[in-house]
């Protein structure tokens, strides 16, 4: 194999991996707040169209990368839209052992009752 295609497979690799840190981060918090759903629903299209054109000229390395990117992008696009009770429907079909403290952040805390202080 030559350095050529060590370096595209690399590249792939990274492509389709990079995704998944913010995918889980969702999951676990069901946080979507900062994401911006224009920006995601652009890059899935751009996604669309690469694996069209892979799928078009029958470009195997194309049509896995794009596809495996626009998965998970259109995942985070689609989490970034739903309302929040689905979004926890969603969230809690892949990962049901988050508890709401985790979801929160550990802010769940301090909504318990609140310490008195001495005058």
């Amino acid at each position: 194999m030559d350095l050529v295609t060590v370096i595209g497979y690399l590249a792939a690799l990274c492509s389709m991996t990079s995704f998944t840190p913010q995918v889980w981060k969702i999951i676990k918090t069901r946080d979507t707040s900062s994401i911006s759903a224009p920006m995601y629903a652009i890059y899935v299209l751009g996604l669309a169209f690469w694996l069209i054109f892979g799928i078009l000229k029958n470009e195997w390395p194309l049509i896995i990368t794009n596809g495996v990117c626009l998965v998970l992008s259109a995942f985070i696009l689609v989490m970034t839209l739903l309302p929040r009770a689905k979004k926890d429907a969603v969230a809690d079909a892949f990962d049901p052992a988050a508890s709401s403290t985790e979801r929160s952040g550990g802010q769940a805390r301090l909504a318990g009752p609140e310490i008195k202080r001495s005058k």
